[in-house]
C-alpha cells in the first residue's frame, strides 16, 4: 500500500498545497523551503511598509514564493498533459517559481531603494555561490541550479519556462494580484485565475506562452486589475511616504555612523550594510538582516542624540506619518519651486529640511511590451494581444505622479502657495 506521507502547506488563496515526499522533484522542494534561507523570506514582508495603510497586508514573501509555485504547478499541468514531452522541464520550472524572491531584503522593494540593491542579484549569489539552496538544487541534479539561473536569464528553452516565471502574464503577477488584494482589502485585485490558467497554452513552433482567444476577456480583466492595483493600492500616498521616510531613515543613520561611529547604536548583523556597497556583503552577512533587525534599530534610534533621526523613527513606528501633495498635473519647474518653498518653511521652523521634504516619482504600471508583450493564439499565428483590444491598448502608457512628501505642520502655508503656482 502506498505511503501517504506529505508536506501540506494551507494557503488562504489556494487551499491545501500539498507536496509528496514520495516525488523526488517534491521532496525537493520541501527540502527547499526547509533551508534557512528561504525560511528568512517568513521575516520579510511582501508589501514593506503597506500595512502602516493597509492593516492587513502583513502577509510575507514565504507565502506569496509558495503561491507562485502552486500557480505554476496549476499552470504547467494541462500543458504537459497536451505536450508529454515538455515535463521535463517541471523541475527548472518549479524550483525557478520557488525560489524567484529568494534574494528579497528587508522591507523588500522598498529595502531594494535604501540598501541600493537587487533581490534577483541575490537570488542569483544563493544560486550559484556555496549555500543550502545551492546543494539541495544540485542533489536534485547537477545541472538544476544553471537551468534555474537561465529561467530568470529568459535564456531557458522552451521559452514557455521562462515566461511562466517572468513575463507580462506570468504566475508572479497572478499570485501577488490576488494575494496582495486579499491581505489589503482592496476588491482591485480580484482577477479570474481559473480562467486565465484554462486560456493558457503552448506553441510549439516558437517554444512561447501564449493564450487561447476565449481568454481574452480575462487577461483584459486581469490587466485592469493590475493598474487599478498600482494606482490604488501599492501607489497609495501613505504607501510612498512610508517608504520615503524609510530610505531617509537610514540615510541618515549611515551618515551618522560613517561621520562618528560610537555616537549611533547599530548592532554587528547592520554593521557591515554601514562600512560596505551591499554588493560587497557576503552571503552570511546579507541573509542576516531583515524586517525584525531593522525594525529593531528603528526602536533603539528613537532615542538617539540625533533629533532628525529621532523623530523620523518616531514618526514611523507611531504611525505619525508625513504628507503627501499629488503634483502631477505640474511642471517640473513648477515642482521644484514648490518643493524649494516646503524645504524654506521647514527651516522657518528651525528643522533640517533634507529629513522632512522631497518629491517622489511613482508610475502606475499597466501593460506594456516588455519580453514582447502577450501573445494571443489565433487563426493567423500568434498576435500580440493588443492588437485585439482596445481596452489593452488604453493601458500601454500608463500615468506617472508627483508627490511632494511635507510635514502636516507646514500645510496650510503650502497649500497656499500650491493653490497660487496652479493659478499662474
Amino acid at each position: 500500500m502506498p505511503s501517504r506521507r506529505q508536506r501540506i502547506y494551507h494557503d488562504p488563496l489556494h487551499g491545501a498545497i500539498a507536496l509528496q515526499f514520495e516525488d523526488p522533484l517534491e521532496a525537493t522542494l520541501i527540502r527547499l523551503i526547509d533551508t534557512p534561507p528561504f525560511q528568512r523570506l517568513r521575516r520579510t514582508c511582501q508589501l514593506g511598509p503597506a500595512s502602516l495603510t493597509f492593516h492587513g497586508a502583513e502577509a510575507s514573501r514565504f507565502t506569496h514564493s509558495l503561491g507562485v509555485m502552486q500557480v505554476a504547478r496549476r499552470a504547467f499541468a494541462p500543458i504537459a498533459a497536451d505536450w508529454p514531452e515538455l515535463a521535463v522541464h517541471r523541475p527548472a520550472l518549479l524550483c525557478a517559481a520557488l525560489l524567484h524572491d529568494l534574494g528579497h531584503t528587508a522591507f523588500s522593494h522598498t529595502g531594494e531603494e535604501i540598501f541600493h540593491c537587487q533581490h534577483e542579484q541575490w537570488t542569483a549569489r544563493l544560486i550559484t555561490e556555496d549555500s543550502p539552496i545551492r546543494r539541495v538544487l544540485a542533489d536534485y541534479d547537477p545541472a538544476l541550479p544553471e537551468q534555474v539561473l537561465a529561467v530568470y536569464r529568459k535564456q531557458y528553452q522552451p521559452l514557455l519556462i521562462s515566461r511562466l516565471i517572468t513575463s507580462q502574464l506570468d504566475c508572479d503577477r497572478l499570485d501577488y494580484l490576488l494575494r496582495d488584494s486579499y491581505f489589503t482589502g482592496a476588491s482591485y485585485g480580484r482577477l479570474d485565475l481559473d480562467r486565465i490558467l484554462s486560456a493558457l497554452r503552448f506553441d510549439s513552433e516558437s517554444g512561447e506562452l501564449a493564450v487561447a482567444e476565449k481568454g481574452l476577456a480575462a487577461i483584459e480583466h486581469y490587466l485592469v486589475v493590475r493598474s487599478f492595483m498600482y494606482s490604488q493600492v501599492y501607489n497609495h500616498p501613505k504607501n510612498i511616504v512610508a517608504g520615503w521616510m524609510l530610505v531617509r531613515i537610514f540615510e541618515r543613520a549611515r551618515q551618522l555612523w560613517q561621520e562618528q561611529p560610537r555616537s549611533l547604536f547599530v548592532d554587528p548583523l547592520l554593521q557591515p550594510w554601514f562600512e560596505q556597497p551591499v554588493t560587497d556583503l557576503s552571503l552570511e552577512e546579507y541573509l542576516a538582516v531583515d524586517d525584525i533587525v531593522c525594525l529593531y534599530h528603528l526602536q533603539r534610534w528613537q532615542d538617539s542624540a540625533d533629533p532628525l533621526l529621532a523623530d523620523l523613527c518616531r514618526r514611523y513606528r507611531d504611525r505619525d506619518l508625513l504628507k503627501a501633495l499629488n503634483l502631477r498635473n505640474l511642471p517640473a519647474e513648477q515642482q521644484q519651486t514648490l518643493l524649494e518653498h516646503s524645504q524654506q518653511l521647514i527651516r522657518n521652523q528651525g528643522q533640517d529640511p533634507t529629513g522632512y521634504t522631497g518629491l517622489c516619482q511613482t508610475q502606475s504600471r499597466g501593460y506594456t511590451l516588455y519580453q514582447s508583450g502577450i501573445r494571443l493564439a489565433t487563426d493567423q499565428g500568434l498576435l500580440e494581444i493588443s492588437q485585439r483590444s482596445p481596452l489593452i491598448r488604453a493601458l500601454l502608457e500608463p500615468p506617472s505622479q508627483a508627490w511632494l512628501i511635507y510635514p502636516r505642520v507646514i500645510e496650510q502655508p503650502l497649500k497656499q502657495q500650491w493653490q497660487l503656482v496652479r493659478g499662474s
